[in-house]
């Protein structure tokens, strides 16, 4: 059940951290088979990754569009105008997270390194690989646990702010 109003903040974040959390592990899996030659399908292991898209079923915030004439209410004369329900609202800006739509194969080809005394090696001597590069993965971890770092942030600034209108 999504959050709305001012709680969509958290909302959104939660979703980019559930994102990043799944976009790890997958790295997780591509480092722990970077020299794995043999799977249950036969070959080496294929890198995983994940494939993010907009959660376009919530559209929980609200901006106004400086082009509307508004005929809201408002609860001072001094204050902004409430929108009413049928306020237009622009789609580029609605905040709406972030949903994991799939984990994919890397379509690469597997790496062939030449080790005639490795028992996966074919008659030529060369053995198929996973294609997986070890420093692209841990440059993906480092922007994966960074990326999570910032929803965090965003969470919990996010939360402050709920905690601080509590005490107006």
């Amino acid at each position: 059940m999504p959050l709305s109003g001012i709680f969509s903040g958290l909302g959104i974040s939660a979703s980019g951290m559930r994102a990043q959390r799944i976009r790890q592990n997958a790295i997780s899996a591509n480092l722990a088979n970077a020299e794995t030659t043999r799977t249950d399908d036969g070959g080496p292991y294929k890198r995983q990754f994940v494939v993010f898209t907009a959660d376009s079923d919530r559209r929980d915030v609200r901006l106004l569009n400086k082009n509307v004439a508004l005929d809201g209410t408002t609860t001072n004369g001094n204050h902004l105008p409430i929108p009413p329900e049928n306020f237009p609202r622009d789609e580029r800006f609605f905040g709406s997270g972030v949903n994991v739509s799939e984990i994919r194969e890397d379509s690469r080809p597997p790496r062939m390194v030449h080790d005639p005394a490795h028992p996966d090696a074919d008659e030529n001597g060369y053995v198929a690989m996973p294609n997986i590069n070890v420093i692209e993965e841990m440059t993906d971890m480092i922007a994966a646990t960074r990326a999570y770092e910032a929803n965090v942030t965003a969470f919990n600034a996010t939360k402050a702010m709920l905690m601080q209108s509590l005490q107006i």
